[in-house]
């Protein structure tokens, strides 16, 4: 049988390719695809050719792809119904919906630890949120806010839009957010911030920096950035107080933007960590393993419904149009995605 995926044949430019498709083997899954999610961070700079060039075999996000580079896949949100199973033992799968780590394709055979089966009834427009939902825990986590805490989330994305929603739970001492988009902005304020600048405006910046470090004020304690901008980074520095610390899960591609490590930076003792859904810090693994990080967002897209977020829908056969609109700002999208 064949199916359809979607293929980046070069910068700017996506299409349709024919997918041969199988039978399930051993340990596999055959899966109907319902609606699968394009990622405004990773999906965005591989449809913009800005991959740095020795990351693109780590990038490759669909393991049946066999050239080098382009034309290659993304995606790695995918909800679907499985259609059949390769081993009896798998057969209560069959008819139940799963989350698939998977490029977006209309069909596909993977192999079930690629799977995550869902509660009965959950929405596939709420499911195909669990990747960002679980980026977005694992920020919260490495930023660790304490009671009383101020934090700043840079980026209102989905997935900060999602870290201002889990901080807005927390008893902080303030809630701050950024973004040079009005309409994220709106969301943000919506979710839980309760002060939120525009960051294309350098008079905004220099107010909060003020207001920060006045009448004995020691900046932010903590900050999320995942703008996908270097020089966000540097403002957070900027921001963040005597042994702050700065969550970074934005990726930069081939941004050549100098990172400002001066003086701020090494007085206030300011600690950037890394922070990567893949794993989890040493500090957590002894308690924590993916499943129970995968249990816990299912959680909270119940709690948080972030189905909301859904601005465009569009058809496989419109992939064009799709990430055009996801790289595009005037197009106010938040996230977009593929209604097979």
């Amino acid at each position: 049988m064949t199916a359809v995926g979607v293929v980046h044949l070069e910068p700017g430019r996506v299409d349709l390719k024919a997918v041969a498709v199988g039978a399930p083997g051993s340990g596999e899954l055959k899966v109907r695809a319902l609606c699968s999610a394009i990622s405004s961070g990773t999906e965005s700079l591989v449809f913009r050719g800005r991959l740095p060039e020795p990351s693109l075999d780590d990038m490759r996000l669909d393991p049946f792809l066999e050239a080098q580079g382009y034309p290659m896949a993304s995606g790695y949100a995918l909800v679907g119904e499985v259609l059949a199973s390769g081993d009896e033992a798998d057969e209560s799968w069959v008819g139940r919906h799963v989350f698939v780590f998977h490029s977006h394709q209309s069909e596909l055979v993977v192999s079930t630890d690629r799977c995550y089966l869902l509660p009965e009834g959950m929405p596939s427009e709420r499911a195909v949120f669990l990747a960002s939902m679980e980026t977005a825990l694992s920020l919260v986590m490495d930023a660790a806010p304490l009671v009383g805490e101020r934090g700043m989330v840079f980026g209102q994305g989905v997935v900060g839009l999602l870290v201002v929603a889990l901080l807005d739970q927390y008893p902080l001492g303030g809630l701050l957010a950024a973004d040079a988009l009005a309409f994220r902005r709106a969301w943000s304020k919506r979710l839980g911030a309760g002060i939120v600048i525009d960051a294309s405006k350098d008079r905004d910046w220099m107010v909060l920096e003020d207001g920060l470090f006045e009448k004995g004020l020691n900046g932010l304690d903590f900050v999320v950035e995942v703008s996908g901008r270097m020089n966000a980074l540097n403002q957070a520095i900027k921001l963040t107080g005597f042994d702050g610390r700065i969550v970074i899960g934005s990726w930069y591609g081939q941004s050549q933007e100098v990172l400002d490590l001066g003086g701020s930076f090494h007085r206030r003792r300011i600690r950037l960590m890394s922070s990567q859904v893949s794993s989890l810090g040493p500090p957590l693994t002894g308690r924590w393993d993916k499943a129970r990080r995968l249990a816990l967002a299912l959680e909270w897209l119940d709690r948080l419904m972030p189905e909301r977020l859904i601005t465009h829908r569009f058809k496989p056969s419109a992939c064009q149009l799709a990430f055009e609109t996801t790289a595009d700002p005037a197009a106010e999208s938040l996230q977009v995605i593929f209604e097979y």
